[in-house]
């Protein structure tokens, strides 16, 4: 793991609850200790460090505030070094959420302006902070993703019974079509991968190395799963879920476009969401859309409701928010071109990329 003295120093600032400082040396169950008891999200827990620094290879930083030696706050850091844009210091990259997590508001301010200046001291050109809500209304700030959350009412069969009926006659529709699915862990990665590099190209979007997506299995063995949709022995749908607490999120999910006619999308879904009320869950997160978009309908038909998402900037004096999202016109030809390309080779360079692009 990569530090510097700057990030090792310690800053005190006096508060009414005492002394707080900003270290970088919290121990995992010190720091895993504050995540569950405040709430953090999934993405806040230590694993996710040891899963950046393997599969990316970049440096990661992790702001604890302490008072009296107990963690107050955690703000969880990783140093993009660019070729495509430039340093970035994001929290969290390549994952929906992130950003400052602690138990009053000296602790996140404090948190906060440690962050800011190791941006600035790298020459970053923007720290992001990837917040559920707003934390801090004084920083530039872009509410263009929503999170949608479909909440689970009962058991399996109670939740089947409050869909849609049209969605449940797609979900009919891909079994009688002889669509199967099945769910585990490492071993269907092969099969997942397979699905999701495939649409990855299909988007005209790099694709994350299948390392990573080891690496995340590896980590969270318990919480961790993938979900697969076969036609026979073929794999036409896969996705990877991830559960904190009595939340179950679908963080990446896929399809094969040739078979689309089959609803395997729609099947796909339904086992992730009847695995979850299985499981008890309260709440099925179908991950971040853009609202009006065709993912972001899609979700609404299962019932799900939008949770405004606040990605919010720490710039250098005259900066812009960066927008490094597909959606941007200036990455229109790029597109079009990976789209076009061999899927051999749109596999070997896509990671390359990706782990450029917060």
């Amino acid at each position: 793991m990569v530090t510097t003295a700057a990030v090792r120093r310690l800053d005190e600032t006096t508060n009414a609850a005492g002394p707080l400082a900003i270290v970088s040396d919290a121990s995992a169950a010190d720091w895993d200790a504050f995540v569950m008891a405040h709430g953090a999200t999934g993405y806040h827990a230590w694993a996710w460090r040891g899963v950046f620094e393997r599969a990316f290879g970049h440096e990661t930083i992790y702001l604890a505030a302490t008072r009296h030696g107990r963690v107050a706050g955690v703000l969880p850091l990783v140093l993009i070094d660019s070729w495509l844009f430039g340093r970035t210091l994001c929290s969290l990259p390549f994952v929906n959420y992130g950003g400052v997590a602690a138990s009053d508001p000296d602790a996140a301010g404090a948190l906060l302006d440690r962050a800011a200046t190791i941006a600035r001291e790298r020459r970053c050109r923007a720290l992001e902070l990837r917040h559920v809500r707003q934390a801090f209304p004084q920083l530039p700030c872009r509410t263009h993703k929503v999170a949608m959350h479909l909440a689970l009412a009962g058991d399996a069969a109670a939740v089947w019974d409050a869909l849609d009926r049209k969605v449940r006659n797609q979900v009919r529709k891909a079994q009688k079509s002889g669509l199967t699915a099945v769910v585990g862990a490492v071993d269907l990665l092969d099969e997942f991968y397979a699905v999701f590099a495939r649409n990855m190209r299909d988007l005209g979007t790099p694709v994350y190395a299948r390392s990573f997506f080891r690496e995340v299995l590896a980590a969270f063995p318990d919480a961790a799963r993938i979900h697969v949709v076969r036609s026979g022995n073929v794999p036409v749908g896969a996705s990877l879920t991830f559960r904190t607490g009595d939340v179950v999120e679908v963080p990446w999910a896929s399809t094969v476009r040739d078979y689309n006619p089959l609803s395997p999308n729609q099947l796909l879904y339904w086992s992730m969401i009847e695995r979850a009320a299985s499981d008890r869950c309260a709440v099925f997160d179908f991950g971040r859309s853009t609202p009006g978009e065709g993912t972001f309908k899609f979700k609404q038909q299962w019932g799900a409701a939008p949770v405004p998402l606040h990605w919010e900037y720490v710039l250098p004096p005259g900066a812009q928010v960066p927008n490094t999202s597909p959606t941007n016109p200036k990455f229109r030809t790029a597109i079009a071109a990976w789209k076009r390309l061999p899927l051999a080779i749109a596999n070997f360079a896509g990671p390359h990329i990706v782990r450029a692009i917060p």
